[in-house]
Protein backbone atom coordinates (compact mmCIF):
# COMPACT_ATOMS: atom_id res chain seq x y z
CA UNK A 1 0.00 0.00 0.00
CA UNK A 2 1.13 3.77 -1.10
CA UNK A 3 0.37 6.81 0.21
CA UNK A 4 -3.16 7.91 -1.37
CA UNK A 5 -1.12 11.53 -1.26
CA UNK A 6 2.35 11.42 -1.92
CA UNK A 7 2.72 7.47 -3.09
CA UNK A 8 5.58 6.36 -0.67
CA UNK A 9 4.94 3.22 1.17
CA UNK A 10 3.07 2.52 3.59
CA UNK A 11 4.58 0.34 6.32
CA UNK A 12 3.94 1.70 10.38
CA UNK A 13 0.28 1.11 11.83
CA UNK A 14 -1.27 3.48 13.45
CA UNK A 15 -4.39 1.91 14.80
CA UNK A 16 -5.77 -1.67 14.24
CA UNK A 17 -9.07 -2.24 15.21
CA UNK A 18 -9.88 -5.74 13.65
CA UNK A 19 -12.57 -6.10 10.61
CA UNK A 20 -16.18 -4.93 10.88
CA UNK A 21 -18.93 -4.11 8.11
CA UNK A 22 -19.24 -0.46 7.12
CA UNK A 23 -20.57 2.08 10.01
CA UNK A 24 -23.50 3.13 7.92
CA UNK A 25 -24.59 -0.33 6.19
CA UNK A 26 -27.55 -0.81 8.24
CA UNK A 27 -29.44 -4.50 7.88
CA UNK A 28 -33.02 -4.74 7.69
CA UNK A 29 -35.03 -7.80 9.22
CA UNK A 30 -34.29 -9.43 5.66
CA UNK A 31 -30.65 -8.99 6.17
CA UNK A 32 -30.32 -10.88 9.56
CA UNK A 33 -30.84 -14.09 7.37
CA UNK A 34 -27.82 -13.89 5.77
CA UNK A 35 -24.22 -13.22 6.45
CA UNK A 36 -22.32 -9.76 6.27
CA UNK A 37 -19.23 -8.67 4.53
CA UNK A 38 -16.43 -7.81 7.52
CA UNK A 39 -13.48 -5.39 5.96
CA UNK A 40 -10.36 -4.95 8.01
CA UNK A 41 -10.31 -1.62 9.74
CA UNK A 42 -6.49 -0.69 10.22
CA UNK A 43 -4.70 2.67 9.69
CA UNK A 44 -1.48 3.40 8.79
CA UNK A 45 0.65 6.58 9.58
CA UNK A 46 2.91 7.72 6.16
CA UNK A 47 6.44 8.26 7.04
CA UNK A 48 6.62 11.23 4.83
CA UNK A 49 3.69 13.73 4.78
CA UNK A 50 2.44 12.07 8.02
CA UNK A 51 -0.63 11.40 6.52
CA UNK A 52 -3.00 8.49 8.62
CA UNK A 53 -5.17 6.46 6.42
CA UNK A 54 -7.07 3.34 5.57
CA UNK A 55 -6.88 1.13 3.22
CA UNK A 56 -10.09 1.21 0.69
CA UNK A 57 -11.18 -1.59 1.14
CA UNK A 58 -15.09 -0.80 0.20
CA UNK A 59 -14.98 1.29 -2.79
CA UNK A 60 -16.72 4.54 -1.67
CA UNK A 61 -19.38 4.53 -4.51
CA UNK A 62 -20.88 1.59 -2.51
CA UNK A 63 -20.77 2.89 0.77
CA UNK A 64 -22.07 6.59 -0.33
CA UNK A 65 -24.96 4.62 -2.48
CA UNK A 66 -28.74 5.62 -3.18
CA UNK A 67 -29.53 3.40 0.26
CA UNK A 68 -27.11 5.89 2.43
CA UNK A 69 -29.02 6.83 5.74
CA UNK A 70 -26.73 9.60 7.45
CA UNK A 71 -28.84 12.36 7.19
CA UNK A 72 -27.45 16.17 8.61
CA UNK A 73 -30.83 17.74 9.48
CA UNK A 74 -31.48 15.22 12.29
CA UNK A 75 -29.25 17.04 14.66
CA UNK A 76 -30.43 20.29 16.12
CA UNK A 77 -26.34 21.27 17.24
CA UNK A 78 -25.60 21.15 13.97
CA UNK A 79 -28.18 22.42 11.97
CA UNK A 80 -27.50 25.41 14.42
CA UNK A 81 -23.42 25.05 13.85
CA UNK A 82 -23.95 25.51 9.79
CA UNK A 83 -26.66 27.99 10.46
CA UNK A 84 -24.28 30.11 12.42
CA UNK A 85 -21.64 29.75 9.41
CA UNK A 86 -23.47 31.10 7.24
CA UNK A 87 -24.58 34.04 8.83
CA UNK A 88 -20.98 34.86 9.82
CA UNK A 89 -19.33 33.98 6.03
CA UNK A 90 -21.74 35.71 3.65
CA UNK A 91 -21.50 39.00 4.92
CA UNK A 92 -18.05 39.23 5.58
CA UNK A 93 -17.46 38.02 2.33
CA UNK A 94 -20.37 40.45 0.80
CA UNK A 95 -21.39 37.64 -1.53
CA UNK A 96 -25.19 38.73 -3.38
CA UNK A 97 -27.27 37.03 -5.78
CA UNK A 98 -24.85 37.65 -8.41
CA UNK A 99 -22.56 35.13 -6.23
CA UNK A 100 -22.25 31.18 -6.20
CA UNK A 101 -22.13 29.30 -3.24
CA UNK A 102 -21.35 25.48 -3.99
CA UNK A 103 -21.16 22.77 -1.08
CA UNK A 104 -19.53 19.45 -1.36
CA UNK A 105 -21.31 16.85 0.19
CA UNK A 106 -23.90 18.86 0.47
CA UNK A 107 -25.66 15.99 2.04
CA UNK A 108 -29.45 16.63 2.53
CA UNK A 109 -28.99 20.56 2.44
CA UNK A 110 -28.74 20.67 5.93
CA UNK A 111 -26.69 24.12 5.37
CA UNK A 112 -27.68 25.85 1.87
CA UNK A 113 -31.24 26.14 2.88
CA UNK A 114 -29.70 29.33 4.96
CA UNK A 115 -27.69 30.53 1.93
CA UNK A 116 -30.70 30.04 -0.43
CA UNK A 117 -33.10 31.75 2.44
CA UNK A 118 -30.97 35.06 1.79
CA UNK A 119 -31.40 34.85 -1.69
CA UNK A 120 -27.86 33.50 -2.81
CA UNK A 121 -27.34 30.89 -5.80
CA UNK A 122 -27.13 28.13 -4.16
CA UNK A 123 -25.41 24.77 -5.52
CA UNK A 124 -25.01 21.64 -3.63
CA UNK A 125 -22.72 18.45 -4.90
CA UNK A 126 -23.96 14.84 -2.86
CA UNK A 127 -23.25 11.70 -4.68
CA UNK A 128 -26.20 10.04 -2.12
CA UNK A 129 -29.27 9.40 -3.73
CA UNK A 130 -31.48 9.63 -1.00
CA UNK A 131 -29.78 12.68 0.82
CA UNK A 132 -29.65 14.27 -2.39
CA UNK A 133 -33.32 13.74 -3.02
CA UNK A 134 -34.17 15.40 0.31
CA UNK A 135 -32.38 19.03 -0.71
CA UNK A 136 -33.92 19.04 -3.82
CA UNK A 137 -37.34 18.87 -1.88
CA UNK A 138 -35.66 22.22 -0.26
CA UNK A 139 -35.42 23.27 -3.39
CA UNK A 140 -31.78 23.12 -3.52
CA UNK A 141 -30.44 22.09 -6.65
CA UNK A 142 -28.11 19.51 -6.08
CA UNK A 143 -26.01 17.71 -8.34
CA UNK A 144 -25.61 13.43 -8.06
CA UNK A 145 -22.01 13.01 -8.04
CA UNK A 146 -18.57 12.56 -6.72
CA UNK A 147 -16.65 15.66 -6.63
CA UNK A 148 -13.22 15.97 -8.72
CA UNK A 149 -11.44 17.23 -11.57
CA UNK A 150 -13.69 15.84 -14.01
CA UNK A 151 -16.80 17.29 -12.33
CA UNK A 152 -14.91 20.56 -11.36
CA UNK A 153 -13.96 20.85 -15.35
CA UNK A 154 -17.33 20.23 -16.42
CA UNK A 155 -18.49 22.99 -13.79
CA UNK A 156 -15.74 25.86 -15.46
CA UNK A 157 -16.87 24.93 -18.41
CA UNK A 158 -20.63 26.30 -17.62
CA UNK A 159 -19.30 29.40 -15.98
CA UNK A 160 -19.94 28.49 -12.43
CA UNK A 161 -16.88 28.59 -10.40
CA UNK A 162 -17.38 29.12 -7.14
CA UNK A 163 -17.14 32.74 -4.88
CA UNK A 164 -17.22 29.86 -1.58
CA UNK A 165 -16.70 26.53 -1.92
CA UNK A 166 -17.57 24.68 1.87
CA UNK A 167 -16.48 21.42 2.31
CA UNK A 168 -17.88 20.27 6.00
CA UNK A 169 -16.73 16.48 7.17
CA UNK A 170 -15.56 15.73 3.56
CA UNK A 171 -12.05 15.80 2.95
CA UNK A 172 -10.99 12.62 5.44
CA UNK A 173 -13.91 10.92 2.95
CA UNK A 174 -11.93 11.14 -0.07
CA UNK A 175 -10.20 8.65 -1.75
CA UNK A 176 -7.77 10.21 -4.03
CA UNK A 177 -7.15 13.48 -1.75
CA UNK A 178 -5.27 14.23 -5.32
CA UNK A 179 -7.96 14.23 -7.58
CA UNK A 180 -10.55 16.03 -5.08
CA UNK A 181 -7.84 19.17 -4.12
CA UNK A 182 -7.22 19.68 -7.89
CA UNK A 183 -11.00 20.07 -8.64
CA UNK A 184 -11.19 22.48 -5.70
CA UNK A 185 -8.41 24.59 -7.48
CA UNK A 186 -10.93 24.36 -10.96
CA UNK A 187 -14.20 25.05 -8.92
CA UNK A 188 -12.54 27.95 -7.34
CA UNK A 189 -13.79 31.54 -9.19
CA UNK A 190 -10.20 32.95 -9.63
CA UNK A 191 -8.75 36.23 -9.31
CA UNK A 192 -9.93 38.94 -12.24
CA UNK A 193 -10.58 42.94 -12.25
CA UNK A 194 -14.08 42.49 -11.14
CA UNK A 195 -12.61 40.16 -8.06
CA UNK A 196 -9.43 40.99 -7.69
CA UNK A 197 -9.36 38.65 -4.63
CA UNK A 198 -11.32 35.46 -6.24
CA UNK A 199 -13.20 32.73 -4.42
CA UNK A 200 -12.56 31.40 -1.07
CA UNK A 201 -13.09 27.83 0.13
CA UNK A 202 -13.17 26.45 3.59
CA UNK A 203 -13.08 22.83 5.13
CA UNK A 204 -13.94 21.69 8.43
CA UNK A 205 -12.63 18.00 9.25
CA UNK A 206 -11.66 16.18 12.66
CA UNK A 207 -8.26 17.29 13.87
CA UNK A 208 -6.27 14.57 14.13
CA UNK A 209 -4.51 16.00 17.01
CA UNK A 210 -7.88 15.45 19.28
CA UNK A 211 -7.98 11.91 18.05
CA UNK A 212 -4.90 10.63 19.42
CA UNK A 213 -5.31 13.01 22.72
CA UNK A 214 -8.59 12.19 23.30
CA UNK A 215 -8.63 8.21 22.50
CA UNK A 216 -10.94 9.24 20.27
CA UNK A 217 -10.47 5.66 18.20
CA UNK A 218 -14.20 5.50 17.26
CA UNK A 219 -13.91 8.11 14.69
CA UNK A 220 -11.89 5.66 12.36
CA UNK A 221 -14.17 4.13 10.34
CA UNK A 222 -14.31 2.80 6.76
CA UNK A 223 -16.06 6.22 4.57
CA UNK A 224 -13.25 7.85 6.77
CA UNK A 225 -10.35 7.15 4.68
CA UNK A 226 -7.84 9.99 5.84
CA UNK A 227 -7.11 11.25 9.38
CA UNK A 228 -5.72 15.07 9.20
CA UNK A 229 -3.63 17.29 10.79
CA UNK A 230 -3.46 20.90 9.56
CA UNK A 231 0.33 20.19 8.29
CA UNK A 232 -0.44 17.75 5.97
CA UNK A 233 -3.83 19.43 4.61
CA UNK A 234 -1.47 22.74 3.51
CA UNK A 235 0.77 20.03 1.94
CA UNK A 236 -2.06 18.85 0.19
CA UNK A 237 -3.13 21.91 -0.54
CA UNK A 238 0.13 23.50 -1.74
CA UNK A 239 0.71 20.61 -4.63
CA UNK A 240 -2.28 21.76 -6.41
CA UNK A 241 -1.90 25.15 -5.91
CA UNK A 242 -4.09 26.20 -3.06
CA UNK A 243 -2.38 28.03 0.07
CA UNK A 244 -4.07 26.77 3.55
CA UNK A 245 -3.89 30.93 5.66
CA UNK A 246 -6.20 30.94 8.08
CA UNK A 247 -7.30 28.08 10.21
CA UNK A 248 -10.01 28.04 13.64
CA UNK A 249 -10.63 25.43 16.30
CA UNK A 250 -14.41 24.11 16.51
CA UNK A 251 -15.37 21.60 19.30
CA UNK A 252 -17.80 19.63 16.29
CA UNK A 253 -16.85 15.84 16.09
CA UNK A 254 -14.61 15.85 19.52
CA UNK A 255 -12.49 18.87 17.98
CA UNK A 256 -12.28 19.82 14.49
CA UNK A 257 -10.30 22.47 12.45
CA UNK A 258 -12.07 25.02 9.91
CA UNK A 259 -8.86 25.45 7.04
CA UNK A 260 -9.45 28.95 5.14
CA UNK A 261 -7.92 28.54 1.54
CA UNK A 262 -7.43 30.60 -1.84
CA UNK A 263 -5.41 30.30 -5.03
CA UNK A 264 -1.65 31.01 -4.25
CA UNK A 265 -1.54 34.02 -6.35
CA UNK A 266 -4.83 35.74 -4.58
CA UNK A 267 -3.57 38.48 -1.99
CA UNK A 268 -5.80 37.85 0.47
CA UNK A 269 -4.00 34.78 1.29
CA UNK A 270 -1.86 35.87 3.61
CA UNK A 271 -0.76 33.77 6.50
CA UNK A 272 -2.27 34.35 10.13
CA UNK A 273 -1.07 34.23 13.45
CA UNK A 274 -3.75 31.81 14.28
CA UNK A 275 -2.68 28.89 11.40
CA UNK A 276 1.22 29.81 12.51
CA UNK A 277 -0.05 29.41 16.27
CA UNK A 278 -1.77 26.20 15.60
CA UNK A 279 1.29 24.66 13.08
CA UNK A 280 3.50 25.33 16.17
CA UNK A 281 1.35 23.20 18.79
CA UNK A 282 1.21 20.05 16.09
CA UNK A 283 4.89 20.59 15.98
CA UNK A 284 5.51 20.64 19.61
CA UNK A 285 3.36 17.78 20.09
CA UNK A 286 5.79 15.56 17.63
CA UNK A 287 3.04 15.54 14.92
CA UNK A 288 6.16 15.47 12.49
CA UNK A 289 7.81 12.30 14.17
CA UNK A 290 6.90 8.64 13.86
CA UNK A 291 6.79 8.24 17.74
CA UNK A 292 3.84 10.19 18.08
CA UNK A 293 1.78 7.95 16.15
CA UNK A 294 2.58 5.02 18.56
CA UNK A 295 0.29 4.08 22.10
CA UNK A 296 -3.01 4.68 20.43
CA UNK A 297 -3.73 1.11 20.18
CA UNK A 298 -2.74 0.60 24.08
CA UNK A 299 -5.61 3.10 25.08
CA UNK A 300 -7.89 1.74 22.52
CA UNK A 301 -7.69 -1.82 23.98
CA UNK A 302 -8.24 -0.63 27.93
CA UNK A 303 -11.47 1.63 27.07
CA UNK A 304 -12.41 -1.82 25.25
CA UNK A 305 -11.72 -3.79 28.29
CA UNK A 306 -13.66 -0.73 30.68
CA UNK A 307 -16.62 -1.07 28.87
CA UNK A 308 -16.91 -4.61 28.44
CA UNK A 309 -16.61 -4.80 32.45
CA UNK A 310 -19.28 -2.25 33.05
CA UNK A 311 -21.88 -4.05 30.72
CA UNK A 312 -20.66 -7.42 32.16
CA UNK A 313 -21.24 -5.95 35.97
CA UNK A 314 -25.26 -4.73 34.92
CA UNK A 315 -25.95 -7.55 33.64
CA UNK A 316 -24.77 -9.53 36.50
CA UNK A 317 -26.53 -7.33 38.65
CA UNK A 318 -30.17 -7.70 36.04
CA UNK A 319 -30.00 -3.64 35.10
CA UNK A 320 -30.87 -2.84 31.52
CA UNK A 321 -28.57 -0.97 29.12
CA UNK A 322 -29.68 0.55 26.22
CA UNK A 323 -27.86 3.42 23.73
CA UNK A 324 -28.52 6.15 22.00
CA UNK A 325 -27.79 7.55 18.40
CA UNK A 326 -27.47 5.35 15.68
CA UNK A 327 -24.18 7.03 14.41
CA UNK A 328 -21.09 5.70 12.99
CA UNK A 329 -18.88 5.99 15.53
CA UNK A 330 -21.05 4.33 17.86
CA UNK A 331 -20.77 1.42 15.43
CA UNK A 332 -17.17 1.03 15.14
CA UNK A 333 -17.15 1.19 19.32
CA UNK A 334 -19.54 -1.69 19.22
CA UNK A 335 -17.57 -3.89 16.47
CA UNK A 336 -14.56 -3.14 18.16
CA UNK A 337 -16.06 -4.45 21.49
CA UNK A 338 -17.94 -7.04 20.17
CA UNK A 339 -20.87 -5.76 22.00
CA UNK A 340 -24.16 -8.02 21.17
CA UNK A 341 -27.69 -7.72 22.14
CA UNK A 342 -27.94 -9.33 24.53
CA UNK A 343 -25.53 -6.94 26.24
CA UNK A 344 -27.06 -3.52 24.72
CA UNK A 345 -30.79 -4.49 24.06
CA UNK A 346 -31.62 -1.80 21.83
CA UNK A 347 -30.37 1.92 20.03
CA UNK A 348 -32.94 4.82 19.62
CA UNK A 349 -32.09 7.06 17.08
CA UNK A 350 -34.39 10.55 15.84
CA UNK A 351 -34.30 9.56 12.34
CA UNK A 352 -36.95 8.00 10.55
CA UNK A 353 -34.43 6.71 8.18
CA UNK A 354 -32.84 4.37 10.82
CA UNK A 355 -35.53 3.39 12.78
CA UNK A 356 -36.76 -0.27 12.06
CA UNK A 357 -33.43 -1.21 10.96
CA UNK A 358 -30.33 -2.85 12.84
CA UNK A 359 -26.61 -2.00 13.25
CA UNK A 360 -24.33 -3.96 11.26
CA UNK A 361 -22.17 -6.30 12.91
CA UNK A 362 -23.57 -6.07 16.25
CA UNK A 363 -27.36 -6.58 14.75
CA UNK A 364 -28.86 -4.55 17.22
CA UNK A 365 -32.64 -3.21 16.61
CA UNK A 366 -32.84 0.77 16.06
CA UNK A 367 -35.95 2.23 17.66
CA UNK A 368 -37.88 5.12 17.98
CA UNK A 369 -36.93 7.10 21.12
CA UNK A 370 -40.76 6.62 22.77
CA UNK A 371 -38.52 3.40 23.16
CA UNK A 372 -36.88 4.80 26.37
CA UNK A 373 -39.96 5.94 28.35
CA UNK A 374 -41.82 2.35 27.63
CA UNK A 375 -38.70 0.34 28.51
CA UNK A 376 -37.21 2.47 31.01
CA UNK A 377 -33.65 1.16 30.59
CA UNK A 378 -30.96 1.89 34.11
CA UNK A 379 -28.26 3.38 31.66
CA UNK A 380 -28.29 4.78 28.35
CA UNK A 381 -24.77 4.40 26.65
CA UNK A 382 -24.78 8.07 24.53
CA UNK A 383 -22.77 6.72 21.28
CA UNK A 384 -22.10 10.47 19.69
CA UNK A 385 -20.70 11.56 22.58
CA UNK A 386 -19.36 14.60 20.50
CA UNK A 387 -23.26 15.94 21.04
CA UNK A 388 -23.69 14.53 24.86
CA UNK A 389 -25.11 17.89 26.05
CA UNK A 390 -27.58 17.75 23.04
CA UNK A 391 -28.70 14.36 23.50
CA UNK A 392 -28.58 14.76 27.71
CA UNK A 393 -30.73 17.73 27.57
CA UNK A 394 -33.24 16.12 25.31
CA UNK A 395 -33.27 12.61 27.23
CA UNK A 396 -33.16 13.99 31.00
CA UNK A 397 -36.61 12.67 31.46
CA UNK A 398 -35.04 9.24 31.94
CA UNK A 399 -33.67 10.76 35.94
CA UNK A 400 -37.24 10.39 36.67
CA UNK A 401 -36.72 6.43 36.98
CA UNK A 402 -32.77 7.28 38.43
CA UNK A 403 -31.66 6.24 34.56
CA UNK A 404 -28.23 7.50 34.08
CA UNK A 405 -26.06 8.12 31.31
CA UNK A 406 -23.11 6.52 30.26
CA UNK A 407 -19.88 8.70 27.44
CA UNK A 408 -17.57 5.79 26.58
CA UNK A 409 -14.82 8.02 25.30
CA UNK A 410 -11.83 8.89 26.17
CA UNK A 411 -12.94 6.98 29.25
CA UNK A 412 -16.36 5.14 30.27
CA UNK A 413 -18.24 7.35 32.42
CA UNK A 414 -21.42 7.35 34.40
CA UNK A 415 -22.91 9.98 34.75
Amino acid sequence: MNCRFCATPLGQVFLDLGAAPPSNSFLSAEDLNGPEVYYPLKLFVCPDCFLVQVDEYKRSTEIFSSGYVYFSSYSSTWLAHAKAYVDAILPRLGLGPQSLVMEIASNDGYLLQYVRERGIPALGVEPSGSTAAAARAKGIETVEDFFGVRLATQLAAQNRQADLIIGNNVLAHVPDLNDFVAGLALALKPANPANPAGGLITMEFPHLYRLVESAQFDTVYHEHFSYLSLATVRRIFAAHGLTVFDVEELPTHGGSLRIHARHKADPLAAETKRLRDLLALETAAGMQTDGYYAGLQVRAERIKAELLGFLAEQKLAGRTVAAYGAAAKGNTLLNYCGVKPDQIAFVCDASPHKQGLFLPGSRIPVLHPDALRQRKPDFVLVLPWNIKDEIMSQLDYIRSWDGRFVIPIPSPEVL
